[in-house]
């Protein structure tokens, strides 16, 4: 059975919903989670606004200080369910290639995230975090809706 889950958020409800079920399912095995947050690096030319009115060294704090509040709320509702928690915030401008080596690097046995449910048109355009883990991970991967 699964015994050290990887949550990737990013702070969405379907994000939420997953962790609460990502929780409940290593509390069932008695395991532990891990949860990520990735966010993008700074660059000068973006389509991010945040991005083109801060510095480099803002964008940082600002980002930083962001993905300690979303691992907080996983790190809370761990702790409330009994579940040991570690927390990652990974910087890469490919989410999925991050997520995939939190799993390793941290030795998880199972990746469970949330599926945003983006259909037609603006699903190939956005592409899909989840359907690119699907793809690369050797990890087994829980899509939670």
């Amino acid at each position: 059975m699964f015994k050290h889950v990887l949550l990737p958020t990013d702070g969405s409800q379907p994000s939420e919903s997953a962790i609460q079920q990502g929780i409940a399912l290593a509390k069932e095995t008695q395991g532990r989670v891990t949860a990520v947050h990735v966010v993008p690096p700074f660059h000068v030319f973006t389509y991010q606004p945040e991005m083109l009115e801060d510095t480099r060294e803002q964008y940082a704090k600002d980002s930083q200080a962001k993905a300690a509040k979303i691992l907080q709320s996983v790190e809370n509702a761990a702790r409330a369910a009994g579940v040991p928690c570690d927390t990652v915030c990974a910087v890469s401008d490919e989410p999925y290639e991050a997520i995939i080596r939190t799993a390793k690097e941290k030795g998880c046995d199972l990746i469970a995230m949330a599926s945003h449910g983006h259909k037609g048109v603006k699903a190939l355009l956005i592409g899909s975090e989840t359907q690119k883990v699907l793809t690369h991970s050797h990890q087994p991967v829980l899509v939670l809706r």
